[in-house]
């Protein structure tokens, strides 16, 4: 067989593959598949350095399949490799719980997916991370012919993709950097789910790139794979700028019936259309999921080019290694352990106490630049705010396109592009990134904190300006719901800290964190010090300043600037004979993972008086509050003006703490 039949038949072989699990399972995408199924075979195979029998190398190019509702792409490429043996089988359980191959990829869960893409978009974003952190690793370890990270990131998806604003933020920075080896491929059929993307947009996508600072490809025939390889190794040799390469397909390629129709977009199809796409791609087998023993050797010998790419990777690391002996030191603590990070977090200087009211956000800064000088892959910045967020690390100079070795990152005004690139930095290895804006904009960060709770990484997100203490803004910039927006998040660790000693632990868990996103909530306002506060706080809830009875009269529980407020209204109730003891409770999801016994030992049954005080809403404090209690919180969006005004204008004074606990 000629390697052009070849390549036809192993190209087929997505597309068929695709629309049997979509078939079986009654549900799914299959236009996606069959139409890009040319650009995904040539790129995988011809052009992309990967090795299936080691899906984590170091420094394998990334894909991210950004139009995740096309899964059945992915994972008919990685079946075909051989990634993580999934299997025929695995195929034909498309959609079906606990499958390897759920509705759309999941990071984690299927072996050699990226990235866990869904919403449309994500995956431009969390592509540009990704080539951040390649570009920022080769400038930290590449030395005099040593390029131990070298390697391109490849982002596919359509029109829906091109739609989302996150992609215009995303790439945008991605131009203003320069990132020279991330390359854009836009599968463009002009096809949505409500019909022909003119209905909704008709603008220039090249033009736009441009504008970006782009190098723009276009690719007139999707199935052409000659025209396809030329357009890549184009993108390849522009090192200078990111790459878009638009390659027109037809919507559900291959099936007379739907082909370049929006029914074919996100729909089975059907029994009968299943049987025309094979007849008219001449496929030759007719057995559901059963692949030619001939695409199966094509496909393998690939896979063993990747194989011997990494090789000599392998010999080119241990080269290195013996030379610059430091370096490798080094990779093993930005990709390993870091005995100086453990040593920090141990020592009595971390955990110091704050000697005069502070803000919790220059806390939360002054403990960030001491973690920075243990912590040599921590990277991250804010959008356009490091000087009120205090995320600014000293002396550690500036990502840029032409500074890549720089760690403060400079996202601008784009949250939900900062936040789907800090999970693509993470993603790609080597580094530990946070991301920061004031809590109100969380808002627009939300959607790619999901993602990050999702996918099991342990992103680090700065919310400054965390209450109605913004004053002068007022409501639009005073968040109310947004704390609870964000501890309901399944996998999400939310600390809003009350003084030094908190602040430190939520920088410690959010470090120390694997698997689990951590949100730090700070105040823009000076607060006390606690004189009670302690590493308890690392239990997400402990008893701050304790009554003298075993079960108190009332518990007064409180976060962040309120804690304060809950100590003095204490005080007040003690001259009228009552009792109290003050819970700090900076991290709920944390207190939540702590024994039945901890908890009851902080918040006993036995007392069922107990107030809750914070100066947002009081969405999530039920649990703890019960029937029988009360809340001092907020019920509308704020208002404009000086904070102390509003704290008490809105009943945020140790006298109307007491009153309300008094009423109990």
């Amino acid at each position: 067989m000629n390697n052009s039949a070849i390549d036809n038949l192993s190209v087929n072989a997505i597309r068929v593959l695709s629309a049997d699990a979509i078939q079986k399972a009654n549900s799914g995408h299959p236009g996606l598949p069959l139409g890009a199924a040319p650009m995904a075979y040539e790129l995988w195979t011809k052009h992309m350095n990967h090795n299936p029998k080691d899906p984590e190398w170091k420094n394998r190019d990334r894909f991210i399949l950004s139009g995740g509702h096309g899964s059945m792409l992915l994972y008919s490429l990685l079946h075909l490799f051989g990634y993580g043996n999934l299997s025929a089988k695995d195929l034909s359980e498309f959609r079906q719980l606990n499958s390897l191959t759920p509705g759309h990829p999941e990071y984690r869960h299927t072996v050699g997916v990226e990235a866990t893409t869904g919403p449309l978009g994500a995956g431009m974003g969390m592509a540009v991370g990704m080539a951040i952190a390649e570009s920022h690793l080769a400038a930290v370890f590449n030395k005099d012919g040593y390029d131990v990270v070298d390697h391109y990131t490849y982002v596919l998806g359509g029109d829906g993709c091109m739609m989302e604003g996150i992609s215009s933020e995303a790439f945008s920075l991605a131009g203003t950097l320069k990132l020279g080896k991330l390359i854009v491929f836009y599968d463009s059929n002009n096809i949505s789910i409500e019909g022909s993307t003119d209905i909704a947009f008709t603008e220039n996508v090249q033009k736009r790139f441009e504008a970006f600072g782009f190098q723009t490809i276009d690719v007139a025939d999707g199935n052409d794979l000659e025209a396809i390889g030329k357009a890549i190794e184009e993108a390849k040799a522009d090192q200078t700028r990111p790459s878009l390469i638009t390659v027109h397909t037809q919507i559900g390629y291959g099936c007379p019936a739907k082909q370049g129709k929006a029914s074919a977009h996100g729909e089975p199809l059907g029994v009968e259309n299943v049987a025309a796409l094979r007849e008219n791609l001449k496929w030759p087998l007719e057995e559901s999921f059963a692949v030619p023993e001939e695409v199966y050797a094509n496909y393998a010998q690939y896979a063993a080019k990747g194989a011997d790419k990494e090789e000599e990777w392998n010999k080119l690391f241990e080269e290195y290694s013996a030379k610059y002996p430091d370096m490798r030191k080094l990779w093993d603590e930005y990709y390993g352990d870091n005995a100086e990070l453990d040593k920090l977090f141990a020592s009595d200087e971390y955990w110091a106490r704050g000697e005069k009211p502070e803000a919790t956000r220059g806390i939360s800064g002054r403990v960030l630049n001491e973690i920075k000088k243990v912590m040599p892959n921590l990277i991250g910045g804010s959008a356009d705010l490091a000087p009120s967020n205090k995320t600014n690390m000293a002396g550690m100079g500036d990502y840029s396109a032409q500074d890549r070795s720089g760690c403060n990152m400079h996202f601008g005004v784009r949250e939900i592009a900062m936040a789907a690139i800090g999970n693509g930095m993470m993603l790609h290895g080597g580094l530990r990134a946070f991301v920061a804006t004031f809590f109100v904009f969380s808002d627009y960060v939300k959607p790619m904190a999901r993602l990050s709770a999702i996918m099991g990484v342990p992103l680090t997100f700065v919310l400054s300006h965390d209450s109605i203490g913004v004053g002068e803004d007022g409501p639009t910039h005073e968040p109310i719901e947004q704390l609870a927006m964000l501890r309901s998040l399944p996998n999400f660790n939310v600390f809003r800290p009350c003084d030094a000693i908190e602040t430190e632990a939520a920088w410690y868990a959010a470090i120390k964190s694997d698997r689990t996103p951590t949100a730090l909530v700070l105040s823009r306002q000076n607060l006390a010090p606690m004189p009670g506060s302690s590493r308890d706080a690392l239990k997400g809830g402990y008893v701050i300043d304790d009554s003298a009875k075993e079960v108190p009269d009332v518990i007064l529980m409180a976060s962040g600037s309120e804690v304060e407020l809950a100590v003095e209204a204490k005080k007040l109730l003690a001259g009228d004979g009552i009792d109290a003891r003050v819970v700090s409770m900076p991290c709920m999801d944390i207190f939540e993972t702590q024994s039945d016994e901890y908890k009851e030992s902080v918040l006993p049954k036995a007392c069922r008086k107990r107030v809750a005080v914070e100066a947002l809403s009081d969405f999530g404090w039920g649990r703890y509050v019960g029937l029988d209690g009360a809340y001092v919180t907020m019920k509308g969006f704020g208002a404009s003006g000086p904070a102390k005004q509003l704290f008490e204008y809105f009943g945020f004074t140790a006298e109307n703490v007491a009153n309300v606990a008094k009423s109990l």
